[in-house]
């Protein structure tokens, strides 16, 4: 725990992190735009059967009398299940008897009609270019945009697996550089993409990258702050996600083709990139590792950054040796998924933290990336889901503070879990009503993100803080990948999948009561350290409960 007295000797809230947040934030602003991007590049426009008598001048020259176009749609194009012109299929001949007004549009038969063989017409007066529009993902081959968003999640989710345990062996900082470098560079390669199959490819890189960022970026703000600043670093970080919501449907709103949309948000990584290699290595993680030159020169830096230059001159390898000598001499386990599932006391801990990460993912992804389907401007509403979440999020802050985390962390998916279901109650006709339940929803939802981000890094030592952040996000994107595919439960009841969204999070906070209070505590830096502080607490339990009963009467 020593580590904790060295930070505030150098300074565990000043102007380096102040600018280490800035320069950590801003990063998670553009990232949040790939994971909403398909909201806008994915958009899919109205679009009908290519017709020769529309769409061919030749044709056209060919038509007796002087028909507008509502009329040669009518004999082309058969109506759909919502009376509009039908999406799918057209007539193999032109109906001309449909022009008799006494003949009712409905009469045709699938023998008259064929697929769209000649490809689509697509509405380009909201969006120019979509991948949608690009490679026909309409019809039958709807089903490839959903598993092009399943794709991206499950490279997070692969990301997830790999960055945390390479960042708890070889750094925070050089994961978080290379992951910059790769989301620029397989970012801008999406964007000229020639096939869907390669669209995808390059779409599943930088979600592994992704992964990278998120991950690094929360424990470098944790690891470099203490204990009372801790919960504020996290909200500013889980701001970058809310701003990043409105950043993308502003940058969608100017920028309506999908290939231009593409390279807008990848571009800064490289900016990125340049100026990550001034960020500092966690100084907790290379004193644990045993890396002890580095971590006093990054102490030392620091202390220069916080105006405190004297400190950081007596700042000397003896004085280091002397403060870490307890957390040195203890033999550290080895960084990986059995050591948080087998060792004491940590095994509840992991499998509670994987419960709170999967309801955050599954509700959240299941919820928030099918925009489209509330039949509402998608850029307002995008920009509403982001508007809201900020304050929701400066309140979680507030809370946290005064009621701890492991209250905050069961109260918030509670309440996200029973929005949702109450949902269900509600009529479909009654749209504001369940639109404003859907938003409080997605506070809690929020409220729940910022929570499981910093319990999650005050549960773990250091030597697996980062293994287990990864494992929670895995879950995270487990949870992201099967959220859309509940939404094919509503074919047996439209219900049926508001029902599951909301039971997942009621449970998760339930299970949550289960975790220890982490508020105030120093950052755990060894196994050894996580199981002293649940002796310590058995200990403050034992004693209360020896009080009540010599205080009986």
């Amino acid at each position: 725990m020593a580590f904790s007295e060295l930070l505030d000797q150098v300074g565990s809230l000043g102007r380096f992190q102040v600018l280490q947040t800035v320069a950590l934030v801003v990063p998670i602003m553009w990232l949040t735009t790939h994971n909403m991007l398909e909201n806008f590049s994915a958009a899919v426009p109205s679009h009908r059967c290519w017709v020769p008598l529309l769409d061919n001048s030749t044709a056209q020259a060919g038509v007796p009398g002087a028909l507008d176009p509502e009329a040669l749609l009518a004999v082309s194009i058969p109506l759909g299940p919502n009376h509009e012109p039908h999406q799918c299929r057209r007539f193999r001949h032109p109906q001309w008897q449909l022009l008799d007004p006494n003949t009712t549009a409905t009469n045709w038969s699938e023998a008259v009609t064929e697929p769209c063989v000649d490809g689509w017409v697509y509405d380009r007066s909201t969006f120019t270019s979509t991948i949608v529009a690009e490679w026909d993902l309409v019809c039958d081959s709807q089903a490839l945009k959903p598993m092009a968003q399943s794709i991206f999640l499950a490279g997070i989710l692969v990301g997830a697996a790999v960055c945390g345990q390479i960042s708890d062996k070889f750094g925070r900082k050089p994961v978080l550089t290379w992951s910059y470098l790769q989301m620029a560079v397989w970012g801008t390669a999406t964007a000229f993409a020639p096939t869907f199959a390669v669209y995808c490819l390059f779409r599943f890189l930088v979600a592994f990258a992704i992964a990278g960022v998120m991950m690094n970026t929360s424990t470098l703000l944790v690891e470099w702050t203490s204990a009372q600043a801790r919960a504020l670093s996290m909200t500013c970080n889980a701001l970058g996600f809310s701003f990043g919501q409105v950043l993308i449907a502003a940058v969608a709103y100017g920028i309506r083709d999908w290939t231009l949309l593409q390279l807008a948000v990848s571009a800064p990584f490289f900016l990125c990139f340049l100026y990550s290699w001034w960020l500092a290595e966690s100084a907790r993680w290379l004193l644990i590792t045993g890396r002890l030159e580095w971590g006093l020169r990054e102490l030392q830096r620091v202390a220069v950054v916080n105006g405190k230059k004297a400190v950081g001159d007596t700042l000397t390898m003896e004085v280091l040796l002397s403060a870490m000598k307890e957390e040195l001499s203890v033999r550290q386990a080895p960084a990986n998924l059995g050591t948080l599932f087998c060792t004491p006391g940590l095994g509840l801990r992991t499998c509670i933290s994987i419960l709170c990460w999967f309801a955050f993912g599954f509700a959240f992804y299941g919820l928030a990336l099918d925009l489209q389907s509330l039949n509402s401007n998608i850029f307002l509403l995008q920009v509403l889901f982001g508007a809201f979440d900020i304050p929701a999020k400066i309140g979680t802050l507030l809370l946290l503070r005064r009621l701890g985390r492991r209250p905050m962390q069961a109260a918030s998916l509670v309440l996200a879990g029973l929005c949702i279901l109450a949902i269900t109650l509600v009529p479909r006709e009654m749209g504001t009503l369940r639109s404003a339940l859907a938003l409080l929803g997605l506070w809690g939802v929020g409220a729940a993100f910022i929570c499981v981000t910093i319990y999650t890094g005050e549960l773990f030592p250091t030597v697996l803080r980062m293994t287990a952040v990864g494992l929670g996000q895995m879950s995270a994107r487990a949870g992201g990948i099967l959220g859309p595919l509940v939404r094919l439960l509503g074919v047996q009841s439209p219900s049926l999948p508001l029902l599951v969204y909301g039971a997942v999070p009621v449970l998760s906070g339930l299970a949550a009561l289960l975790l220890p209070e982490t508020q105030s505590l120093p950052l755990p830096d060894t196994i050894q350290d996580v199981q002293n502080q649940a002796v310590k607490k058995a200990t403050h339990s034992t004693r209360e409960h020896s009080v009540l009963k010599c205080t009986k009467f």
